[in-house]
């Protein structure tokens, strides 16, 4: 639940949240026989709102989980008034640096069963490795399979064609965005976020928060 703390500021006091882990991560249920593709999660998001008889909302996504939130704004445009996003994957084939890469770089057997997981869990530090056991080693290993393929449209073509207000955040540890003023062009503001990398909302919370609030 990486953004409960910013819900609890005084800033966004008076709004409804709803904190979802995408299937397979967090709390949420481990499906054997889920697919764990980018369309999969979007329509799980899709039914969690529905459930909640939800229309119009704010999403709030970070890194894959905004790679699904564009899909689910595409898909299901009643469901969605704004995006923002926080260096959400764009593109599919993410650079060979991305955690994403390196856990689809196995067979689903091998990262499961056969010792892969607990090497990338290594590889990856303490910190990252501590978010990725809450998720099911499956459903890890299914999900960056689905974000390298990406969807047709491409989530960076998705995002330019939406009409609704979107909000980019990246990190200034993390470079410069790719394709950056062509999203502009399309009406995405996007902005670069001082003292932070990739998890933005706990680098530079108060940025972040300005950003979710519409008061930068």
């Amino acid at each position: 639940m990486y953004h409960a703390h910013i819900a609890a500021r005084p800033e966004l006091v008076g709004r409804r949240s709803l904190f979802v882990d995408l299937p397979g991560h967090g709390i949420s249920d481990r499906p054997a026989d889920f697919g764990y593709t980018l369309e999969d999660h979007a329509e799980a998001l899709a039914a969690v709102l529905d459930e909640a008889r939800v229309a119009g909302a704010e999403i709030i996504a970070h890194s894959m989980g905004g790679s699904v939130a564009v899909a689910l704004a595409y898909r299901r445009p009643e469901l969605v008034s704004r995006l923002v996003l926080t260096e959400a994957n764009l593109d599919p084939h993410p650079p060979a640096t991305a955690g994403s890469s390196g856990i689809a770089s196995y067979e689903e057997r091998d990262f499961v069963e056969n010792g892969g997981h607990a090497r990338v869990l290594e590889k990856a530090g303490p910190t990252w490795a501590a978010t990725m056991r809450l998720a099911d080693p499956r459903a890890l290993h299914r999900s960056a399979v689905g974000l390298i393929r990406g969807i047709r449209p491409t989530m960076r073509r998705m995002l330019e064609e939406l009409t609704i207000d979107r909000v980019y955040l990246q990190g200034a540890s993390s470079g410069d965005l790719a394709g950056r003023e062509v999203l502009e062009a399309s009406g995405v503001t996007v902005m670069t976020v001082p003292d932070a990398g990739h998890n933005i909302m706990f680098d530079n919370a108060d940025a972040f928060v300005a950003a979710v609030s519409g008061r930068p």
